[in-house]
């Protein structure tokens, strides 16, 4: 930092504010800093600075799986999220079935020094399990616990909406293919799907039980397309809808007019579905960027915080005569 100063002709504690990204530095004097750490190649050094602060700027992200689009979106908005805000991030795979590795997962993390972390989804009923918090900050996505910080969308007002506008379509109930049991997000969709019926004054069509898979939805839609009283399905999540629209196709029954489909997530791939998939968008990037600025204060803010972000349906071809 001396060399720096001395080749950019400021002070030491200039040096440190333009480091630090402090705002009491002019453009110019900013400028001049950052043009002689280019040509002297320095760089900060992550250890020193995380002995001074108390920070390592790295995140931690826990999840249970990668396949899932729903993850990987998440995934990818936090890498963007924590690249913007000066983080890194530390990933975290853990079995779905043992809490165990859940356990051990937290602890790596704490042992790798991380300022906190985001447990994805499925992974967020570990951390709800838990007799007590542990000392790590999390943030959970998709989960209801006053002891964490939690993030989500809006799930069962974007079921609720998708499934209100099937019946209006449709003229009929609405079959849904839920996903897993346990997880926080297809139980609320759940709740949507029911209540639009509730509102309707219609009996929901007994659920379908899927795994978010385009495997699970073409294996149920396959049961659905046998009947011709099936009219409307709203599948728990785009991949699910893509398996449903392709036994529909397989047994002959023409999407919309026989069948409308509908999804959810607002995948970029749902408008090349044939037909273009309606579907309830989510804002991964808002959910990434709320969790990311959680974790990135210096201190708790009092209470858990519970952030809910809203959705949007995305109404197209497959839901359209």
């Amino acid at each position: 930092m001396s060399d720096v100063a001395a080749l950019a002709g400021v002070s030491g504690q200039t040096v440190s504010r333009v480091v630090n990204g402090a705002g009491n530095v002019t453009d110019a004097t900013r400028e001049r800093v950052e043009a002689a750490m280019t040509r002297l190649g320095y760089r900060p050094h992550a250890a020193a600075r995380a002995l001074r602060t108390g920070r390592t700027l790295s995140l931690g992200v826990v999840v249970t799986t990668l396949s899932t689009v729903g993850n990987s979106l998440m995934l990818e908005s936090l890498t963007a999220t924590a690249a913007d805000s000066g983080y890194s991030l530390v990933l975290a795979l853990v079995d779905p079935t043992d809490p165990a590795s859940f356990a051990a997962a937290i602890e790596t993390l704490t042992d790798r020094e991380v300022d906190g972390a985001v447990v994805v989804n499925e992974a967020s009923r570990f951390a709800v399990a838990l007799a007590e918090p542990p000392a790590l900050r999390l943030v959970l996505v998709d989960a209801d616990d006053d002891r964490f910080d939690t993030v989500s969308s809006d799930h069962e007002a974007g079921a609720h909406a998708v499934t209100a506008h099937l019946i209006a379509a449709s003229g009929a109930p609405v079959h849904h293919v839920a996903g897993p049991d346990g997880s926080f997000a297809a139980e609320s969709r759940t709740a949507g799907w029911r209540r639009a019926h509730a509102e309707a004054e219609l009996e929901p069509p007994a659920l379908l039980r899927g795994d978010w898979t385009a495997e699970s939805g073409a294996a149920l839609g396959g049961l659905l397309a046998g009947s011709s009283d099936v009219r409307a399905v709203f599948c728990a999540n785009d991949q699910t809808a893509l398996g449903v629209m392709s036994a529909l196709h397989e047994a002959g029954r023409a999407i919309p007019e026989e069948v409308m489909v509908a999804g959810f997530d607002g995948t970029a791939d749902a408008a090349r579905f044939w037909p273009a998939l309606t579907t309830v968008a989510q804002d991964f990037r808002g959910l990434a960027r709320v969790a990311t600025a959680i974790l990135a204060a210096e201190e708790p803010a009092g209470p858990a915080r519970h952030v809910v972000l809203p959705v949007h349906l995305l109404a197209r071809a497959s839901t359209r005569r």
